[in-house]
């Protein structure tokens, strides 16, 4: 076999040393009972299948939702969730981290409901410090009432990266040093809920919710947490740096996720704060490194 061309060699060498993004790990299936609890009004939460599926009921007089028994500095947070079918404007089903303080970190899926046939809204927004007003609004690319999807958070000291059935949506880079704090010393519970949100969810408000179609009801599955679980009150995590998430793949995106996000960005995106000069004149510093302008 003939010598191969040095200039061959050397990209090869440089494509060896190369760390790609990848997807986070397979999510673990487990009973609900195993990660979480019911929060309030108990008797609208409905155990299937020994604990593996549960619905959220809301009708006129309450909705209901649940929370993690335990609280996390980073990790991977994912859930199976069949929205409310048909007509469901102004009800609201939330999937979020948040920590326990005034000056509180959150991240957030929020599922706006809407008339039958119009797409259901997905929000997102991301809190640091008791900050929010992040707000980023896609339609989905199916409907999200007829089957179970995935919707996953990856946290990690370098990013925070929004999954759908492991497409990123959305990513929310650690930018401390142009000045934008970053989620890494509270430690958050994951909570989710079913509720009612006529005055503002569905077209600002102006659609309200058609108790004759009630009860509503939001499906579930999955249950999964793999995060490093710390007290309320902890500062850092134990094993910082030594689980899977922490690995050097998972401090960024490779090309064909960034090509995925792009294809979110372009097709489905319906609004995004990084590029609203009405709220924000001047872009937020965060929001040319998270690709967002």
């Amino acid at each position: 076999m003939g010598r191969l061309p040095l200039t061959f060699c050397l990209t090869f060498l440089l494509m060896a040393t190369v760390t790609f993004g990848v997807p986070p790990k397979k999510s673990i299936d487990v009973p609900f009972g195993r990660n979480y609890f019911p929060t309030w009004a108990f008797d609208h939460i409905k155990y299937l299948n020994g604990g593996s599926e549960v619905h959220l009921v809301l009708d006129k007089h309450t909705g209901t939702g649940f929370q993690s028994k335990g609280s996390y500095l980073f990790g991977h947070f994912s859930m199976h969730i069949k929205m409310v079918p048909g007509d469901s404007a102004g009800t609201v089903t939330a999937f979020y981290l948040s920590s326990q303080n005034s000056e509180h970190d959150e991240i957030d899926f929020e599922f706006l409901g809407n008339r039958t046939g119009q797409p259901y809204i997905l929000q997102t927004n991301v809190f640091t410090g008791g900050k929010g007003n992040r707000e980023q609004r896609i339609n989905l690319w199916f409907d999200p009432s007829k089957n179970y999807h995935s919707y996953s958070v990856l946290w990690n000291m370098h990013q925070i990266v929004f999954f759908v059935d492991d497409v990123p949506i959305r990513v929310f880079k650690n930018s401390k040093d142009i000045g934008v704090k970053f989620p890494f010393n509270q430690p958050m519970k994951i909570y989710s809920s079913l509720w009612n949100a006529d005055d503002w969810a569905t077209r600002g408000g102006l659609e309200k919710t058609n108790w004759a179609k009630a009860p509503f009801v939001a499906s579930y599955r999955g249950f999964h947490i793999d995060g490093c679980e710390a007290s309320v009150s902890a500062k850092f995590c134990e094993t910082q740096g030594k689980r899977w998430w922490d690995k050097e793949e998972f401090q960024d995106l490779d090309a064909k996720q960034y090509k995925r996000l792009k294809w979110v960005r372009k097709r489905y995106t319906i609004y995004n704060y990084c590029t609203d000069r009405v709220r924000f004149p001047k872009p937020p510093p965060e929001c040319r490194r998270d690709r967002d302008i």
